[in-house]
């Protein structure tokens, strides 16, 4: 109802018309057939003609347009980004290639929705980032990851920590994650290059 009725005070405001006519002609209409106009502006989202349609009387276009853009701004679902870290490590005879295969299968559990990508920080610590409309879903297939990481590197000798287990994450935390790799990338430059003077 908070966003039906933003939407609606939006509209009302920026075509300077009283909200209550705006809700005579297309509101209450809506929530006359749809039970509740949430759904109406939902399904709006995939076909506007069938719900802008069922209004009686014609609906000057510019509030058509005006409604729209507030909908398709609002209700619009988001991407989430999803992440976990993890470390892993093989210290048997498989080493670097164990670590390797672990994390290609982790990768493998990705669908065609939800992409699953592994990033270095700094051996071991890895972190599995994806994005996704479904949180639900996506935590799911980033745990069957992890799961599927540990799977395939014990039998090999190596070893899996799960520093942080999977989560939705804010732009700031990603702007952590973002400082930690270039630090990360900063001191393995410096230490490929310390032994330049030892002639």
């Amino acid at each position: 109802s908070k966003a039906v009725h933003s939407i609606m005070r939006h509209v009302a405001e920026k075509l300077d018309m009283p909200l209550e006519v705006l809700y005579q002609q297309v509101g209450w209409p809506l929530y006359k057939k749809y039970g509740h106009a949430f759904e109406a502006f939902k399904a709006a989202l995939n076909d506007p003609e069938m719900v802008w349609s069922c209004l009686p009387g014609a609906v000057d276009p510019a509030i058509r347009t005006e409604l729209m853009q507030s909908i398709v701004r609002r209700l619009t679902p988001q991407k989430m980004k999803l992440r976990a870290d993890v470390e892993v490590a093989c210290f048997a005879y498989e080493g670097i290639d164990a670590v390797r295969t672990a994390l290609a299968a982790g990768e493998a559990v990705s669908t065609d929705e939800i992409a699953i990508k592994v990033k270095l920080v700094a051996p071991p610590l890895y972190v599995l980032l994806s994005t996704c409309m479904d949180k639900s879903r996506g935590l799911e297939l980033m745990s069957r990851a992890l799961e599927q990481i540990e799977s395939t590197i014990k039998p090999l000798g190596g070893q899996v920590v799960i520093k942080m287990k999977p989560k939705a994450v804010s732009e700031n935390e990603d702007k952590e994650l973002a400082d930690l790799m270039k630090k990360a990338e900063f001191e393995n430059a410096e230490v490929s290059g310390d032994d330049e003077g030892d002639d």
